[in-house]
């Protein structure tokens, strides 16, 4: 019998391997990891450019990362991102650099750099 505490601890070791190897990948690009500085940047509001709109990750993902978030603009429901609500969450490198390139375009309005990618990694595996 597979006991919840088990799924809890195999989820933790498939989100500390994938988002920690990205991490490490990072730092041998010379990025120094910074996960309060990832919060910051979760946090950080940005202005569309061809709407004015405000958006930041929480507009679509909430503020408690623990609950399921729902995309402004389509109305999608997003899981939660908290990798200890969600044991998909940070699972699969190639979801991860997808949800990366797509959601910084609309959100910050580029792709995000290496060192927010890091950033933003360690502030969420922890949760």
């Amino acid at each position: 019998m597979v006991t919840s505490a088990a799924i809890f601890f195999a989820a933790n070791v498939a989100v500390a391997g994938v988002a920690d190897e990205m991490i490490s990948e990072f730092q041998q690009q010379g990025v120094q990891v910074n996960a309060a500085a990832g919060k910051s940047f979760w946090e950080t509001t940005f202005i569309d450019k061809k709407t004015g709109q405000k958006r930041n990750c929480a507009s679509c993902h909430g503020d408690n990362l623990s609950q399921a978030g729902k995309h402004i603009k389509t109305g999608k429901v997003i899981e939660a991102m908290a990798p200890s609500a969600n044991a998909e969450r940070l699972t699969q490198r190639k979801k991860i650099n997808k949800w990366f390139k797509r959601n910084c375009k609309w959100t910050v309005g580029r792709e995000c750099t290496a060192q927010e990618k890091a950033d933003v990694l360690a502030f969420l595996k922890v949760l």
